[in-house]
């Protein structure tokens, strides 16, 4: 799916690369799963506009280089716009991602929203921020996409992330659900995309390691040890050490549905299933 053109010819965020075949193989995975997403969940519409968010982390880094590379070898026909949103934790480090995405060309805006006081106000001290805080960057973030005329909101969840919700749906929710690759906004005007949706964790991790981009840690919400989220990662982390690709193999499962063999009967008419009467057969 990926050409093989020279790989010393790509976008500016690859610049200082290094030129190992192991890391030319990972930079190839990366583009060719993001590629692969894109195309088997209909992301794509030329002509669009993406805003692509970026919280500094390992994760929204690879979305950006691997969008920007699709894009520059003519394979993403769409415009990409960087945007950071500035949260107001103390001590978050304001101007690292402006001088980042400058210093490489990219097109982005930063906008600061003081969500952080917001949360810690209403969430009692011990209690989990995520929830209400993803809701109010969400918030956010739709309002910007509109104000710059974009269809879609990308994000940088991963493979383990969009298995970690299921687990979390299973255990706490009562419910079979994941993150979705693709999904449309209850307003209808607006796609949220995650074209990392087959990309490991342990690949981005590597990649914006190699690559020394600046990461910046979540201190809102990745000091809370006891998160529902950080109990079900670290099952997953067990499960794959005793049973190498148990991951994979579960994500699988999530393509690979059978509603006859579930109980919600809303996904499958076990009322009319009954015998031929007719005694034929």
């Amino acid at each position: 799916m990926l050409d093989d053109s020279d790989d010393t010819d790509i976008h500016a965020l690859f610049a200082g690369a290094p030129s190992s075949t192991e890391f030319r193989k990972l930079r190839k995975r990366l583009v060719r799963e993001t590629r692969a997403a894109i195309e088997d969940f209909g992301m794509l519409r030329p002509g669009d506009r993406w805003l692509v968010c970026m919280s500094g982390g390992k994760d929204s880094y690879t979305l950006l280089a691997v969008l920007h590379e699709l894009k520059w070898r003519g394979l993403l026909p769409v415009d990409l716009l960087a945007c950071n949103l500035d949260q107001g934790q103390p001590g978050f480090p304001a101007t690292v991602l402006p001088e980042f995405l400058t210093t490489r060309g990219v097109d982005h805006r930063i906008e600061y929203q003081d969500t952080y006081s917001i949360v810690t106000d209403k969430i009692p001290q011990g209690r989990t921020y995520c929830a209400l805080c993803s809701r109010l960057r969400r918030g956010n973030l739709y309002r910007i996409a509109r104000e710059e005329g974009c269809s879609a909101v990308v994000l940088g969840h991963h493979r383990d992330d969009i298995l970690e919700t299921f687990f979390m749906n299973l255990f706490h929710g009562g419910r079979l659900a994941a993150m979705p690759p693709k999904l449309l906004n209850e307003e209808g005007d607006l796609n949220v995309l995650r074209p990392l949706a087959y990309v490991a964790e342990d690949d981005c991790d590597r990649f914006a390691r190699a690559m020394n981009y600046p990461i910046i840690p979540c201190d809102l919400c990745g000091s809370q040890e006891g998160l529902q989220r950080v109990q079900v990662k670290k099952l997953l982390d067990e499960w794959e050490a005793r049973s190498p690709g148990r991951r994979q193999v579960m994500f699988r499962a999530l393509m690979n549905t059978r509603p006859s063999h579930l109980l919600d009967p809303k996904l499958f008419d076990f009322a009319s299933l009954f015998p031929d009467s007719s005694g034929s057969g």
